[in-house]
C-alpha cells in the first residue's frame, strides 16, 4: 500500500531560497573573519604535518606480520584471519614445517600470505583473533601506490613492515 506524504506550502522568500544562501554566506563570512583575525587556524598541513605524534592509542592502522626477537616466523597459518575478514583481503597459502626442524611440532607455516590494501577496512578482527599475535596493526595512515598490484602486500612486504615483536610466542614454547 502506497503512502501520500503531503509537502508543507512553501512562502514566496521560501521558494526563492535567497534567506537560506544569505545565512548560509554569513556563516562563511563568519570563518574568514575568525581566520584573518589569527582566532582559528587551519587544521593541518598535511604533507609537511602529520598527525604520528597524535595519533590515539586506539587508532587502527594497517595490518602487517611481525617476527620474534630471534627472527623467526610467529604466524602458524591458522588462516583465522583470513576466515574473519569481513572484505576478504587475507590471503593465505599455509605451507608445512620440515620434520628435520627443532621445531617441528607446529603443524603449518605460511607459504604465502597476501594482504590487498584496498579491500582493507581496517577493522582490527585479524589481530584480535590472531592466536600467536602474528599480526599487528601499525599506526600508519598514508598508505599510496601507483597500481592496484602495488597495494597487495605480500609476506616479505609485511614482515618488512611489520619488524619485530619480542614477547613469548606459544609457537617456539618448548613448554606447550
Amino acid at each position: 500500500m502506497a503512502y501520500t506524504v503531503r509537502r508543507p506550502n512553501l512562502t514566496f522568500w521560501e521558494k526563492l531560497y535567497i534567506p537560506n544562501i544569505i545565512a548560509g554566506l554569513a556563516i562563511t563570512l563568519r570563518h574568514l573573519r575568525k581566520m584573518l583575525a589569527g582566532e582559528t587556524h587551519v587544521v593541518m598541513q598535511y604533507p609537511e604535518e602529520k598527525w604520528d605524534a597524535n595519533l590515539p592509542e586506539y587508532y587502527r592502522g594497517a595490518p602487517t606480520l611481525v617476527m620474534d626477537q630471534h627472527g623467526r616466523e610467529k604466524c602458524v597459518s591458522c588462516q583465522l584471519c583470513e576466515f574473519i575478514c569481513p572484505p576478504r583481503a587475507i590471503k593465505i597459502k599455509p605451507g608445512s614445517i620440515p620434520a628435520e626442524n627443532q621445531h617441528a611440532k607446529v603443524e603449518k607455516a605460511p607459504e604465502a600470505f597476501d594482504i590487498d590494501m584496498t579491500r582493507c577496512i581496517y577493522c582490527g578482527l585479524c589481530e584480535e583473533v590472531c592466536p600467536e599475535q602474528a599480526i599487528f596493526l601499525r599506526k600508519d595512515y598514508a598508505i599510496t601506490g601507483e597500481s592496484r598490484a602495488e597495494m597487495v602486500h605480500h609476506k616479505a612486504k609485511l614482515y618488512e613492515l611489520g619488524g619485530t615483536m619480542p614477547n613469548l610466542v606459544h609457537k617456539w614454547n618448548p613448554d606447550k
